[in-house]
């Protein structure tokens, strides 16, 4: 019964993905690394967007 309950309730979770990116920056020249939590549909678009 308690595989029922565990069961029912991964079904309602959503996937996310971490992405990390390396942007440098225009008055140092230094890179820093930006991370956000979305769904991997869009990751792709975060990627390639400046």
């Amino acid at each position: 019964m308690a595989k029922k309950a565990v069961a029912s309730l991964q079904t309602g979770s959503k996937r996310l993905t971490k992405a990390i990116k390396m942007v440098k920056s225009p008055k140092s020249g230094a890179y820093t690394f930006v991370e956000s939590v979305m769904q991997p549909e869009e990751v792709n678009d975060w990627l390639n967007k400046k």
